[in-house]
């Protein structure tokens, strides 16, 4: 084979490590920015938030102090050598100092805080109970909950460590994760004889009935049926009552399809009856523990905010969720000052300094590239949407991820990036980014209709339908076209499930 030379021209891209990190920032979420962040601070010394004082900031603070406690001592030797002053004099000349003191701060805010501080102590009004940080306070879980009314009873010991343990067994709905077997196999060792389980599982069993007569009532059950009864039972006795605890023992698969003439028949009442046993029913709370769940976990913290400014809305950054970074000056200008002589080759330790002093610029630039690529795209997105904030969603446009690329120049993955785990703060509510762009649907008119506001028309709908009739999906379907808008029965049910709504039987009320 006889050798030869061929060129060969190609093109590839070649992802630097500072568009590696760019791109992953602008995916990462408000909290797993924050998490990147702390641990950047936590590896990179380079980096500082820009919250904590600059050193010579320190310094003249600490000189201040020195200065200021100087001069306390020597006005209190002068005020030792003068015999003759008066006690008033004297609390004139300590008033001046403090109000020397206090204007040697910055600005107003500072005295203020200052001054608070200050005449805490001597305050005797009813602002002194006040706890600023009341309103961060994480509510009380349903186990401290119980806890607080197990310790006002006079249960004994082993009782009350009974009582305790399923406490303790109970999971965040309130009902028990684990029967009472379980939970008395576990308090004994395997060769454990007969008599001590049957021991365990009678106190466990007067524990349940401690504990199932605590508040909020209904927790400690076993189930769904056990659960409503227990409420069911605290109410005033009447027929609606018993038909309901009836139902909830044996016909709760009836209730939940609406078969009311299998329920009239099975109970042996009439439709009145059964209808105020569904009310009865529908008032209970099926998930006990949840009015001690812990929302915070469950609040979207939005990314931008959108405001009204003339006739046009305008996009701010939320100012709470944006990091304060900064480059810390003494450290980087350390660096500068141990550089190497031109001509000598830099020390190992140096080379890798400047590194980490590199990758903290570019963990800045790109945080910052981050945000601002958040609100070039979601000043496009609102602008494209004016409608939605002035009517609501049944008034939102079709739009794609490509529509908002072409108009920044972006690509469409970016586009997606930034608006995945992103979140808008709008008069209607907060959303996700993505909840602005939707597919687009066929009009009468040769128009479009957003998928978004085809779902909006269709939850209106129902809520207007008549619970004894509700309609189905091809009522809906019809009702869309009607409207001028060409829906098919399946994406009427489609749109309906994503919206949470059950089918029209189980819509029917009693």
């Amino acid at each position: 084979m006889k050798p030869s030379l061929q060129f060969r021209l190609s093109q590839h891209l070649a992802l630097t490590p500072q568009l590696q990190q760019s791109i992953r920032l602008l995916q990462l979420s408000t909290l797993e920015l924050h998490q990147e962040i702390e641990q950047m601070l936590e590896q990179n010394p380079f980096l500082e938030p820009e919250e904590e004082l600059p050193a010579l900031d320190v310094a003249a603070g600490l000189e201040y102090e020195r200065q200021r406690n100087d001069s306390s001592a020597s006005d209190h030797e002068a005020a030792q050598k003068d015999s003759s002053a008066e006690p008033e004099a004297a609390a004139l000349d300590t008033a001046e100092l403090g109000t020397t003191e206090r204007d040697d701060w910055e600005n107003g805010t500072e005295r203020e805080d200052f001054d608070g501080i200050r005449e805490t102590p001597n305050r005797n009004n009813d602002d002194d109970d006040f706890d600023p940080l009341e309103r961060n306070s994480i509510a009380i879980s349903l186990q401290e909950h119980l806890r607080q009314q197990l310790r006002g009873t006079r249960l004994g010991p082993a009782d009350m460590a009974a009582v305790e343990m399923l406490i303790e067994s109970l999971n965040e709905d309130g009902y028990l994760a684990d029967s009472l077997e379980d939970i008395a196999a576990s308090l004994l060792d395997e060769d454990a004889e007969e008599d001590d389980l049957d021991e365990v599982m009678s106190r466990l069993r007067c524990a349940l009935n401690w504990l199932q007569h605590m508040d909020p009532i209904g927790v400690g059950a076993a189930n769904l049926s056990e659960c409503l009864i227990l409420q069911l039972r605290v109410l005033p006795v009447c027929q609606a009552q018993t038909t309901a605890i009836a139902i909830c023992k044996s016909h709760l698969d009836l209730l939940a399809r609406r078969d009311t003439k299998k329920l009239v028949s099975a109970l042996g009442v009439d439709e009145t009856v059964l209808k105020e046993a569904q009310t009865l029913i529908v008032s209970l709370e099926p998930k006990p523990g949840r009015p001690f769940t812990r929302a915070e976990a469950n609040i979207i913290v939005p990314d931008v905010i959108v405001q009204k400014s003339g006739r046009n809305w305008k996009v701010v950054l939320n100012q709470d969720v944006m990091p304060k970074l900064r480059i810390n000056d003494l450290y980087a200008q350390a660096l500068r000052q141990s550089r190497s002589p031109r001509g000598t080759t830099a020390s190992e330790g140096h080379v890798a300094m400047s590194s980490r002093l590199q990758e903290a610029r570019w963990f800045v630039k790109n945080i910052q590239q981050r945000f601002d690529t958040i609100l070039r795209v979601s000043q496009a997105i609102v602008d494209r949407q004016k409608n939605f904030f002035t009517h609501g969603e049944i008034a939102m446009k079709p739009l794609v991820l490509r529509e908002i690329a072409d108009e920044l120049g972006l690509h469409e993955s970016t586009i997606s990036r930034v608006t995945t785990a992103k979140y808008m703060s709008t008069p209607f509510g907060t959303f996700e980014l993505k909840y602005f762009f939707g597919s687009s649907l066929n009009t009468e008119a040769g128009g479009n209709a957003s998928s978004t506001a085809v779902r909006a028309l269709i939850k209106q709908l129902v809520v207007a339908e008549d619970p004894k009739k509700p309609l189905s999906d091809s009522q809906l379907s019809s009702m869309l076209e009607e409207q001028g808008i060409q829906v098919a029965r399946r994406t009427v049910a489609k749109y309906r499930e994503a919206l949470k709504i059950a089918p029209a039987n189980l819509r029917k009320a009693l």
